[in-house]
């Protein structure tokens, strides 16, 4: 858990009610519980909506993380990560002024 914690959100998580969960909670709103289950290691994904998706991949890659695997469409950007254990995290901004932000 601590590459979500000290790498992707840049805190540490804001509550561990039980030595393999943590939960963040978001200002915007909404919750993220990872749970450590190694047997299922490599098989999740998340997405995360940020402001600005430039801003995640210069804080990502100051840190090093591998960023190349960006795309844009017609309402958002993305870019993708992955885990050391195999597990995809999206980061997407949107473009569109009429999607909830």
């Amino acid at each position: 858990m601590s590459v979500v914690s000290d790498t992707i959100l840049g805190r540490l998580a804001d509550s561990v009610p039980m030595a393999e969960l943590a939960e963040w909670k978001f200002e915007g709103g909404g919750w993220l519980q990872v749970y450590q289950l190694s047997e299922r290691a490599g098989t999740c994904s998340f997405t995360l909506a940020v402001g600005s998706i430039d801003e995640q991949v210069a804080r990502l890659d100051n840190m090093s993380v591998d960023t190349s695997e960006r795309s844009s469409g017609a309402t958002v950007k993305t870019l993708m990560i992955t885990d050391p254990d195999g597990n995809h995290i999206a980061f997407a901004e949107t473009t569109d002024p009429h999607m909830a932000q």
